[in-house]
């Protein structure tokens, strides 16, 4: 998506068979292949990624943001509708932000985005500050608590799956 804007420039899915089942806190390793085969048929290479899912905000301290950063060499930010570890109570709380802790560490932002009561876990994923991520995800959403990105990343991905299901049962 164009970062000023957030018109969408161009979307790729891929399809995949899993390799493992899923386990909780190990996402990762389910969804990093049909990611990277997704971002390897971009014509388009984005500057930065949104994911669906935890960053440093993870008992291991490397979710899906982390990692996919890691392996795709690009800067990323984990956002979250629900927090995975540590503590939002009495958390010191800056412009619409509170930073929860875990084991006496900052490892997140529970971000207000105007749009709705709840909050959205901001964490770093890779090569990017909890200030910049903060500032990009507050940037990024417009009518929904949920960045534009991943409300159209959700959309894309639920019509791509509608698609197939309906011509496996031609």
């Amino acid at each position: 998506m164009n970062y000023d804007s957030l018109e969408l420039i161009e979307s790729q899915t891929a399809v995949c068979k899993n390799q493992i089942s899923y386990i909780p806190t190990l996402l990762s390793f389910r969804e990093i292949h049909s990611t990277v085969m997704s971002i390897r048929k971009l014509k388009t290479p984005p500057g930065l990624f949104l994911v669906d899912g935890q960053g440093y905000a993870h008992p291991y301290r490397c979710g899906f943001a982390s990692r996919l950063g890691l392996v795709i060499r690009k800067p990323t930010i984990g956002t979250a509708k629900s927090k995975l570890v540590g503590e939002t109570v009495n958390a010191p709380m800056q412009e619409s932000s509170a930073f929860p802790r875990h084991k006496d560490e900052i490892i997140e932002a529970a971000v207000s985005t105007g749009h709705g009561s709840k909050l959205v876990y901001v964490s770093t994923g890779h090569m990017v500050s909890l200030d910049t991520a903060i500032r990009i995800i507050k940037h990024c959403t417009q009518k929904n608590r949920i960045p534009e990105p991943l409300l159209k990343a959700h959309e894309i991905t639920t019509e791509e799956k509608r698609k197939r299901q309906y011509s496996i049962s031609e």
